[in-house]
């Protein structure tokens, strides 16, 4: 008897517990089917893109009576492509689209579903372009114009509302993007209705820039190294200092100068004349005029002041191009003169940067070796920049005599010769464990030499 009660009192605790852990394993089971088994639906976004793809609306038009239906059919690209961020449908022809304002339609109704599911607002308008019939099948004078604002969608749609409820609207800066989608909607006039020829539409965002005129570049590329010489180099220009306090910039402002000096008598001389017969634009004789002032001139006058006035006169000179009012000639014969007028310069600077022996049969001295490397790296970095104009000005000429990659290997040279920026400037031997700063400098610059040399054969046959 003792046995039977306690099998009793253990099925009695057991069972209840039994039941509820295969209860409890059962809804485990149930909600990972659930979560796990489900096929994945349509996300809001697709459904409310097909709300706005299926949706029409039927309205009557006009105030005669006459009960015309009116179906407007957005394609699932127009769809997606017209959504902004605001949440508004926006024109993707990038001009003005009449707006349909105080009537409810299913269009509005799926669009603003459409926003509210993809969480970015109502959509307080629906636009599409309308075109109002009169009562005898004709446009009337105040009908909006409907060149050029649609363009083919899925399908096509008659579209009247009353013109009272017209307000055009300026092209969003998502006009462009949502044009390349092919999103704008299509009209179609009931019969008898005059709509004109549609025009393709266009990308208002696309805008033409009419080019600089020819010399803009070339005479930019001359202010440019000496104004920075005088007006952002610390110290401003200092040949003429009383008391030099640096030496190597001094010598690098020279070879500036002298590569300014070289292409405004080129620009003066021959690249803004017909022929020697055609005469001298004022400004830039007056230019050429005060480059020629001694670098070391003090006073009476200052160096400084002169070659601002010469910078002056080159920036009047190009006002004048930039309004159509100064010549600028882009011929082979106006720019080999600027080109050996480079070459005898760079022939120089190459010819102090390997001698080893002055005119006198005197050695080079080491105070003089940092002189003819700082005065090369100064012309040179003056050079390149006026080659870069050059080949911007010219290309055409030179295109048309293969000689864009002759330039093109003089610029990269001058560039290179540039960039040399020793500590130190030694003038070791060839064969020695130290450097030779000169030679070093003296590679490229040969290079330069040499190119420029073979683009004035070139350009002379």
């Amino acid at each position: 008897m003792g046995k039977n009660a306690k099998g009793f009192e253990f099925r009695k605790f057991a069972t209840p517990r039994i039941i509820g852990g295969i209860a409890i394993v059962i809804i485990i089971l149930w909600a990972l089917s659930i979560i796990f088994g489900t096929p994945q639906g349509p996300t809001s976004e697709d459904t409310a893109v097909h709300q706005l793809d299926s949706a029409t609306t039927t309205s009557p038009t006009g105030n005669d009576g006459q009960g015309k239906t009116t179906l407007v059919e957005y394609s699932s690209s127009a769809a997606r492509a017209a959504k902004n961020h605001s949440g508004t449908m926006v024109d993707t022809t990038g001009q003005d689209t009449p707006i349909v304002h105080g009537t409810t339609t299913a269009v509005g109704a799926a669009t603003q579903e459409a926003s509210e599911a993809t969480g970015q607002g109502a959509t307080t308008h629906s636009k599409t372009t309308v075109q109002q019939a009169g009562s005898h099948g004709t446009t009337t004078a105040d009908q909006p114009t409907t060149h050029g604002r649609s363009a083919k969608a899925h399908g096509s749609a008659a579209t009247q509302v009353p013109q009272a409820h017209l307000k055009p609207v300026a092209a969003t800066e998502f006009s462009a993007q949502a044009s390349g989608h092919g999103a704008a909607v299509q009209t179609k006039a009931p019969h008898g209705t005059s709509t004109g020829h549609a025009m393709p539409a266009t990308d208002s965002n696309t805008m033409a820039h009419k080019p600089k005129p020819k010399g803009v570049a070339f005479v930019g590329a001359i202010i440019k190294p000496l104004q920075h010489e005088l007006e952002e180099r610390w110290w401003g220009w200092r040949p003429n200092d009383i008391i030099e306090f640096t030496d190597n910039v001094n010598t690098y402002q020279l070879g500036v100068l002298e590569v300014t000096r070289r292409a405004t008598v080129a620009l003066a001389e021959r690249i803004s004349r017909t022929g020697t017969t055609d005469a001298f634009d004022e400004n830039l004789e007056q230019a050429m005029n005060w480059f020629m002032i001694k670098a070391s001139s003090y006073w009476f006058p200052s160096a400084e002041s002169k070659y601002q006035e010469g910078l002056e006169e080159l920036q009047a000179y190009l006002e004048k191009l930039n309004q159509g009012n100064a010549t600028f000639y882009t011929r082979t014969d106006n720019l080999i003169p600027l080109l050996a007028s480079f070459e005898d310069l760079l022939g120089s600077c190459d010819e102090n940067l390997v001698k080893k022996f002055n005119e006198d049969g005197t050695p080079v001295s080491s105070f003089a070796v940092d002189n003819y490397f700082f005065y090369t790296q100064g012309v040179a970095s003056a050079m390149a920049t006026v080659l870069e104009a050059v080949h911007h000005d010219f290309l055409l000429t030179l295109e048309s005599r293969n000689a864009t990659e002759l330039l093109h290997h003089a610029i990269v040279s001058c560039q290179q010769a540039a960039e040399i920026e020793p500590w130190l400037i030694l003038n070791s031997e060839y064969n020695s464990v130290f450097a030779n700063h000169r030679a070093n400098m003296a590679a490229p610059i040969s290079h330069a030499y040499f190119y420029i040399r073979v683009l004035i054969k070139t350009l002379s046959t």
